[in-house]
């Protein structure tokens, strides 16, 4: 794998139609990817996202959307100016299992970036998505 993208694999207890809709409704994420979420759900579209606790937010750009299997955005590499900055893609794939839904999540392009910018965003969102998916799991859990 390498330092250019993560990788994270999670079977959620819950149909595909609930994960999806968690990973691409401002009200689904909202609930547990940062604070805020804003999302115009297309590709091209804009999605934003705060996080009030960190004083950040995030703007990404919509990739692909392909109910209720695959979502994918880019967003800008922590470290980087904003405007025409190397971005990463964060890829989100969906598939059915027998106990609910197998979540494949891989955000990459972490090379484009200079090794030290690339390390500490690498090092960042790495333990970031680990909190996310945990959050993910919880709200999902919660609401059901």
């Amino acid at each position: 794998m390498g330092s250019d993208s993560i990788e994270r694999v999670v079977i959620l207890r819950h149909p595909i139609e609930r994960v999806w809709a968690a990973l691409t409704s401002a009200e689904g994420l909202s609930r547990w990817f940062g604070s805020v979420a804003e999302i115009d759900l297309r590709p091209g579209g804009r999605a934003f996202f705060r996080w009030d606790d960190l004083d950040q937010e995030s703007v990404a750009t919509i990739a692909v959307v392909d109910p209720p299997h695959r979502f994918a955005f880019r967003w800008a590499i922590e470290g980087l100016p904003g405007h025409g900055a190397p971005q990463t893609l964060v890829d989100f794939t969906l598939e059915p299992v027998p106990d609910g839904t197998r979540l494949r999540l891989v955000e990459s392009g972490f090379a484009q970036a200079a090794d030290d910018v690339a390390r500490s965003a690498h090092k960042a969102n790495s333990q970031g998505w680990d909190m996310e998916l945990v959050d993910l799991e919880t709200c999902l859990d919660a609401a059901a």
